[in-house]
């Protein structure tokens, strides 16, 4: 693995929260907030602040677990780091994976393996998008943790992308995206990291905690300081702001 550069979380979270903005949660409000996301100004500290909360209407349980002192960095892929790179286990690719979370094993098993019902559909889909690939440049972001360069690296975010482009071909997994790791000597404390009892623990603590309110992802919080702080308003006024406050766990 090659470090191309630091980067910062608002680098970071701009480029996840662009992967993740044609989900339902952002359709209510989507106009309102599309340049901000789209065209993000990573100087503004106030626009990051609002990609922050907006990620963390959808993807605040898992921002929570990657560690405070994480230090992310863009990097370009060698061919030896496909050895250590694994995606986590969740939903459908625990009944690919088999005993082995490692991609190359997963991709593996989708050339190899003759599978049924829902993953059955769920690896066409991969194919479909590995066909895409084999087409179109895709710049678009992906995101790893680890511990160091050393350890394995775990697929954040791009799963299904990193899966569809090894499909493709080694160079295509290489060179297709833009790829950003984020390494902490405490990742091993991240269930998305290391899946084990006592970190399934703090994960669902953490969950429960911001079940019926969560502030960071109370996005009218933010354009509320956001336009008291700004003598003209920075959001369109013209916006419901108990629109603009919906969030996964009841945010208003």
């Amino acid at each position: 693995m090659r470090k191309l550069r630091r980067s910062t979380e608002s680098e970071v979270i701009a480029e996840f929260l662009k992967n993740e903005y044609y989900q339902e949660e952002f359709h209510a409000d989507r106009e309102s907030f599309e340049r901000v996301v789209l065209e993000a100004d990573l100087t503004n500290e106030d626009e990051s602040a609002l990609r922050r909360a907006l990620l963390f209407r959808r993807r605040g349980h898992m921002w929570r677990e990657v560690p405070s002192d994480t230090q992310w960095w863009e990097v370009e892929f060698e061919p030896g780091d496909l050895e250590y790179v694994r995606v986590f286990p969740r939903a459908q690719w625990r009944k690919i994976a088999g005993e082995s979370f490692l991609l190359r094993d997963i991709v593996n098993r989708i050339r190899t393996v003759k599978f049924s019902g829902a993953t059955r559909d769920f690896i066409a889909r991969v194919q479909a998008l590995c066909y895409r690939l084999r087409t179109e440049h895709d710049r678009s972001a992906v995101l790893l943790i680890g511990v160091d360069e050393q350890k394995p690296l775990t697929i954040l975010e791009g799963n299904h992308r990193l899966t569809a482009a090894l499909l493709a071909g080694p160079t295509m997994f290489s060179h297709q995206f833009r790829v950003f790791c984020g390494f902490s000597p405490h990742m091993s404390r991240s269930c998305w990291y290391e899946t084990n009892l006592p970190n399934l623990w703090r994960y669902g603590q953490n969950r429960l905690r911001h079940l019926f309110y969560d502030r960071d992802a109370d996005v009218a919080r933010v354009v509320h300081e956001m336009n008291r702080a700004s003598q003209a308003p920075v959001i369109d006024s013209n916006m419901d702001p108990v629109r603009a406050g919906k969030s996964i766990g009841g945010s208003k």
